[in-house]
C-alpha cells in the first residue's frame, strides 16, 4: 500500500484495495484529526483544482473511492461521539470501523438491529455503499441512519436529517461518495438482544422450492449454493431470550477457522492452481459443514471472519424473482467450463426509502457471485450479470459490476433526484472520479 503521510498532506504512492484489484496514485494523501481540518483540505483541493475522495478500509471492489487527487484517509475522525437512550440513538464518527463500533455498543448494552456480514469496513464506507445484511423486516445499515453530517464541495458541514436538509438527508445516506464527505453518522439503536443461528445443510431443489417459506418464517434468512452441486448451507437468525451459548471453542474453530479461512484459503490455492480439481473439491467443501445451533448477541451471530480474499458481484433482485434467477445461474454454471471454488450467497431485505439503495422502493433479495483474488473473474461475472440484468438487477455500489448511468437511470425511479442534488450540492465534481462518471454520468 501507499507510504506513510504526514497529517497535512504528503506525496503518496499507490493506494490498493483489499482485494487488489483497484489502484490509484494521488497526488497527496490526508488524515485529518478533526471536522476542521477535514472541511480546510476540501477547501484547499477545490482551489488546486484537484478532486477528492475520502477512502476506508478499501473493502469496495469497485473504483468509487480512487483518485489522482487528494486522498482523504477519515481514520482518525473515530468514535462514539454520544448516545442519546432515550430516543435510542448513537452518534459516530465517520472514520469509526463497524467493529469498533459494534464492540463499543455492546459495551454500553446496546445494539445496531441488522448488519451485514464483515464488520472491518468504516460506518462512512459501509453506508456509502449500501453494504447490507439479510433480513425480513430490518433493512441496510443506511436505512438505520437517522442523521448524518456531510462536508460539502464548498467546505460548508451540513446537518441532515428528517427534519433538517430532508432532500439531502433522502440521498445521501447511500451517496457513493458523490455528495460530500460524510464526518459522522446518527444510527438508531436499540438494547442488547440475543440472536439464536440455526445453521444447516439443505439441497439447492429444497432450499429455492421453499425460499418463500423460509422468508416468511425467519427475521433474517439466507443461504449459500456450492456451485458444481446441488448442495446449498442455510442460516436462520432469529431473535431469543437468551442466554448465550456460542459455539464450542473446538467446534466453532472448525467451522469457523478450519473451514471457513484456513482449509478454504488451501482449496482455493489448488483450485486456482488446477482448475480441474474444482467440482470434486466443491462437492467434498459442500459435505464437510454440519447442522449446528448457536445462541449470541448480534454482531457475533451477523459477522464473520473473512481472511480468504476474493472479488465479488452482487446485484439486488425483486425478491420474487430471485429463485428463477438462482436457477438460471446454476444452469449457466453447468452447461458452461467454468470452475467456480466459491459459494454463491443469497440474501433478503425490506424496501426502504433511499434514493439510490439497491433495496429503494422494493422488497429486494440479493445474489452474491465471488472468485478467489487471483482468478480470472471476467467470463463468470459477465454471463452472471446477463442474467442478473434480464431481471432487473440493481449492482451493489462497491461490488464488480459494468453497468452505466443509462442503465441506472431506468432502474432506479429516482435516479434524476439524486443526480439533480449531486448537480447542486457539487456542481465542478470536487467529489468525482471515472467511477462516478460512469455510473452518475458526466
Amino acid at each position: 500500500m501507499g507510504t506513510a503521510t504526514a497529517r497535512n498532506g504528503s506525496t503518496a504512492t499507490a493506494w490498493r484495495n483489499w482485494a487488489g484489484n483497484v489502484t490509484a496514485t494521488p497526488t497527496r494523501v490526508v488524515t485529518p484529526a478533526s471536522v476542521g481540518e477535514l472541511q480546510e483540505a476540501v477547501r484547499r483541493a477545490a482551489e488546486d483544482g484537484l478532486r477528492v475522495k475520502a477512502v476506508g478500509t478499501g473493502h469496495s471492489f469497485t473504483a468509487a473511492a480512487a483518485t489522482d487527487g487528494v486522498l482523504l484517509r477519515p481514520q482518525a475522525l473515530a468514535g462514539i461521539r454520544s448516545i442519546d437512550r432515550a430516543a435510542g440513538t448513537v452518534t459516530v464518527a465517520a472514520g469509526t470501523a463497524l467493529k469498533d463500533l459494534n464492540r463499543a455498543l455492546a459495551a454500553e448494552g446496546l445494539s445496531l438491529t441488522n448488519m451485514g456480514d464483515i464488520m472491518e469496513q468504516t460506518v462512512s464506507g459501509a453506508t456509502s455503499t449500501g453494504t447490507h445484511g439479510t433480513g425480513r423486516d430490518s433493512a441496510s445499515i443506511a436505512a438505520q441512519i437517522r442523521s448524518l453530517e456531510l462536508v460539502t464541495a464548498d467546505g460548508e458541514l451540513l446537518v441532515c436529517s428528517e427534519k433538517e436538509n430532508l432532500e439531502v438527508f433522502a440521498a445521501a445516506r447511500v451517496g457513493i461518495g458523490a455528495l460530500g464527505i460524510v464526518t459522522a453518522i446518527t444510527f438508531a439503536v436499540e438494547p442488547l438482544f440475543f440472536l439464536t443461528a440455526r445453521e444447516e445443510p439443505m439441497g439447492f431443489d429444497r432450499v429455492t422450492a421453499e425460499f418463500e417459506e423460509h422468508f416468511a418464517e425467519n427475521e433474517h434468512f439466507e443461504f449459500y449454493w456450492f456451485p458444481h452441486t446441488g448442495n446449498c448451507n442455510t442460516k436462520r437468525n432469529n431473535r431469543s431470550q437468551g442466554p448465550a451459548a456460542p459455539p464450542g471453542p473446538v467446534s466453532g474453530w472448525i467451522e469457523d477457522e478450519l473451514l471457513s479461512n484456513g482449509l478454504f484459503q488451501a482449496v482455493n490455492t489448488l483450485g486456482r492452481a488446477v482448475p480441474a480439481t474444482i467440482p470434486s473439491i466443491a462437492r467434498v467443501a459442500s459435505r464437510a459443514l454440519s447442522a449446528r445451533t448457536y445462541t449470541d448477541i448480534p454482531y457475533k451471530v451477523f459477522t464473520s471472519p473473512r481472511r480468504v480474499r476474493f472479488v465479488e458481484m452482487e446485484y439486488a433482485l425483486p425478491r420474487e424473482a430471485v429463485v428463477e434467477a438462482l436457477r438460471e445461474l446454476r444452469a449457466m454454471v453447468d452447461r458452461s467450463r467454468l470452475r467456480i471454488s466459491f459459494p454463491v450467497e443469497v440474501r433478503t431485505a425490506p424496501a426502504d426509502d433511499i434514493a439510490l439503495s439497491t433495496a429503494s422502493g422494493r422488497d429486494t433479495a440479493y445474489i452474491a457471485v465471488h472468485m478467489y483474488r487471483g482468478t480470472p473473474y471476467q467470463a463468470y461475472f459477465t454471463a452472471a450479470e446477463h442474467i442478473f440484468t434480464a431481471h432487473g438487477g440493481r449492482p451493489h455500489w462497491g461490488k464488480v459490476h459494468t453497468r452505466d448511468a443509462e442503465y441506472f437511470s431506468r432502474i432506479y425511479p429516482r435516479f434524476g433526484e439524486f443526480t439533480a442534488l449531486r448537480d447542486r450540492l457539487d456542481p465542478n465534481r470536487v467529489f468525482g472520479n471515472d467511477y462516478l462518471r460512469r455510473v452518475l454520468g458526466a
